[in-house]
């Protein structure tokens, strides 16, 4: 998952500083997609020049682009980039009426993190063409080789360094075969028919200068348009738009990943679907439908019909994405969920009344119901966080539907093409809506005629779009890389979903009535545990320094071990698993030793006895217990106090899950700093190069002084007792390395 954003300003002055700017403000909105590498393109000038080529034709050219690549985060781009521009005299004030800039923040798939790996991937020589791509080509090895034969040279380990040399190569080849000018978005085209895999690109490049196509298939892309009216001296006022005007108008374009790095700017978004060409030129917008059977047409390239699309209205508010008080955006969401489950549930939940039983009202579903009641089987399809949602909520839906659910994940679906009926419902779940997994499952279940639902965060994605229905899951935009706030919407959707189902069961009414009061009184629990914060840190100091960690689930709340682990994993960067309590006994019990911390998920349910004896089982083998039970269930969990015990409120069985994973989400964020400082003293212990001294003092006894979080005084303070205790560490540490050491965190 990589983020891609442009940026193309059409008769409105903007100087260097500020397109830089707006750039750089793009990829921070979009670093939870990508944050090993990063890089920029801009022009170099705004004048163009008289040039001739090989057959003495003269034409207006322009320089080439700049390019700017670096490893690291975005702010190591950002002093990479103002570095560059001081030591070249780049004029930041130079002025552009016209100007389209692209940018890209990448997790590497192919290519290790450097600057060659970085996007935007180039041409070659001369940065002819340029392109920006979130995605993998899955045939770019054949590509590669082909144009290997070409005579062209490739620089990085990329699958997309293939795609802007293809474009040159197919640019080259129509100007030498046919007499008419090739326009921009005939050679995308060109280039989109030998592309196989997911991606979404955005072309920039000198001969077809202040102009961008953006395409995609199977990744999430939307355009935003911000059109100002003729007297910006007036209040710069917007022109209320349903379509794109041609007019000469100022106007500022918006391609990005994701809404969220639009949204400071306009609300006024188009999403890009599958086979879309987006041609950005002169201040209008062309939107060409890709079918990839139409090539070319003897030695011209085919011209495709052009199509219309009105703009949506983006649902989402600044605040949203903006941290507020906190350190980190999980954190935020972590503490959020309150707020987000009850404009997840809002007007869905009916109290009733004296004559009148609870309800479930899903607007997506009204027409399918009974469609779903009938069906063979329903099958939950998902990754990663999202499978561990529908995991916690297969229980109650088999309960109260009476249908039998499976659970599949989308990647091992498609790889052994399972079987896919008629008469099932296949379910699928996606915070993004654009999961490139979920959709090939999606693709193949639609080809097999199953009834498609899904259940997703994001209006008007791909999935949203796709399927037969669906529930939009209204947890708010989550930036964190590490789903939180959307993972317990998600099991309440389906819950509501279970309800839903069974809403024609007169012998289920007082459970379903049960749950739906559960259901009201779900946030008050969350912001009751969410209180247990300071509890989790105190953990997080003492699990610093283990190596792995494992947590035993059973019935709802397996999914809550699989997903704790995967949170732990995910965010502290340690090892652990999650374990299905009943499996303990075959395999997992032979690692169980004092020095291995356990999480024993033991809250009341119909499982609250076997997780008792799983807990007298760990314990019978010395291992290091952490038990989290049901408020005034510690004596029962941990006779004698010989176990930490994290005690949570008590809600239905089915909703446990939403609040016992609210500690884990806590515990994983809490020990990421921790493992942060203490790589800190390891790399102080290297660079001084003290062996004798690393023997002395092992982490084990650094991780005794930690840490109020976040106390950088701390470090500084662990730095000069060391430097007092031993002289050879002082005498050894360069001046000011304690001071760099700090300022890197």
């Amino acid at each position: 998952m990589c983020g891609i954003f442009a940026y193309l300003n059409y008769n409105v002055a903007r100087d260097r500083r500020f397109i830089l700017e707006i750039l750089f403000n793009g990829l921070r909105r979009l670093e939870y997609r990508g944050y090993d590498s990063a890089g920029i393109s801009i022009d170099s000038s705004s004048q163009s020049f008289l040039s001739s080529d090989s057959n003495g034709h003269f034409s207006n050219s322009v320089p080439s682009p700049l390019v700017f690549r670096q490893e690291g985060n975005i702010e190591s781009l950002v002093r990479s980039v103002y570095k560059d521009v001081a030591s070249t005299e780049l004029n930041l004030e130079e002025p552009f009426s016209v100007h389209a800039g692209i940018a890209h923040t990448r997790w590497a798939t192919h290519g290790e993190p450097s600057p060659e790996n970085s996007h935007p991937q180039t041409s070659g020589a001369g940065n002819e063409f340029l392109v920006v791509h979130n995605g993998v080509i899955t045939n770019y090895e054949v590509l590669k080789e082909t144009l290997i034969r070409h005579e062209f040279t490739f620089e990085s380990e990329t699958d997309t360094e293939v795609i802007p040399k293809l474009a040159k190569y197919v640019f080259d080849k129509a100007n030498e075969e046919g007499d008419q000018t090739v326009t921009f978005s005939q050679v995308v085209l060109e280039v989109m028919r030998h592309l196989e895999g997911a991606y979404a690109l955005i072309f920039k490049s000198r001969h077809y200068p202040n102009e961008l196509i953006a395409c995609k298939r199977g990744s999430p892309l939307i355009l935003g348009v911000k059109e100002l009216s003729e007297d910006m001296g007036t209040g710069a006022s917007f022109l209320d738009l349903k379509f794109i005007s041609e007019n000469g108008h100022p106007k500022e374009f918006f391609l990005s990943s994701d809404a969220s790095a639009v949204v400071e700017h306009t609300k006024k978004v188009l999403v890009i679907e599958d086979g879309e060409v987006v041609h950005l030129k002169d201040g209008a917008v062309s939107i060409l439908k890709f079918e990839n059977g139409k090539g070319k047409r003897g030695t011209e390239l085919s011209r495709p019909s052009a199509v219309q699309r009105a703009l949506s209205f983006l649902e989402m508010e600044v605040e949203q994405i903006n941290k507020g008080n906190y350190e980190h955006y999980m954190q935020k969401e972590i503490h959020e969920q309150p707020e987000s489950l009850t404009t997840t549930m809002r007007g869905r939940l009916k109290r009733g009344g004296s004559c009148k039983a609870k309800t479930v009202l899903l607007g997506g579903l009204k027409d399918h119901i009974k469609t779903i009641r009938r069906s063979r089987r329903i099958v939950f399809i998902g990754c990663g966080t999202s499978y561990n949602a529908a995991l916690a909520a297969r229980p109650i839906i088999e309960e109260l539907s009476g249908v039998p659910v499976t659970m599949e994940i989308a990647s091992d679906l498609v790889d052994r093409q399972g079987p896919i009926y008629r008469e099932d419902t296949a379910v699928f779940v996606s915070q993004s809506g654009e999961t490139a997994d979920t959709l090939l499952a999606l693709e193949y279940a639609l080809e097999n005629g199953a009834l498609c639902v899904g259940i997703t965060n994001t209006v008007g994605s791909a999935i949203a779009r796709n399927t037969h229905c669906g529930i939009h899951i209204n947890a708010g935009c989550e930036i964190g890389v590490a789903s939180t706030k959307a993972y317990t919407s998600q099991i309440v959707v389906m819950v509501m979903l279970a309800l839903a189902i069974g809403d024609d069961a007169i012998s289920s009414r007082a459970r379903r009535e049960a749950i739906i009061d559960g259901l009201f009184d779900l946030p008050n629990k969350v912001r009751e545990v969410l209180k247990l914060d300071q509890e989790m840190k105190d953990l997080a100091k003492l699990l610093i320094s283990e190596q792995s960690l494992l947590v035993f689930g059973r019935g709802y709340n397996f999914a809550t071990a699989l997903e704790g682990a995967l949170k732990v994993k995910e965010v502290s960067l340690m090892h652990s698993e999650g374990i299905l309590a009943g499996e303990m006994k075959h395999g997992p019990l032979a690692l169980v030793d004092e020095n291995l911390p356990n999480i024993v998920i033991a809250t009341r349910d119909a499982c609250f006895s076997k997780q008792q004896s799983v807990i007298q089982q760990l314990h019978a083998r010395k291992g290091r217990l952490i038990v989290m039970c049901t408020k005034g269930d510690a004596a029962s969990v941990c006779p004698g106090g010989s176990c930490r015990v994290i005690e949570v409120p008590q809600v239905e069985d089915c909703l446990q899950p939403v609040v016992n994973i609210i500690p884990l989400q806590v515990l994983s964020l809490t020990i990421f700093p921790l493992y942060k400082l203490q790589i800190v003293a390891l790399m102080i212990f290297k660079l001084c190069d003290l062996q004798p001294v690393v023997n002395i003092i092992p982490l084990q006894v650094l991780s005794l002084t930690i840490f109020p979080l976040y106390k950088l005084q701390i470090v500084a303070l662990m730095i000069f007792k060391l430097c007092a205790t031993y002289p050879e560490f002082s005498r050894a540490m360069h001046p000011g390395m304690g001071l760099l050491i700090l300022y890197s965190l």
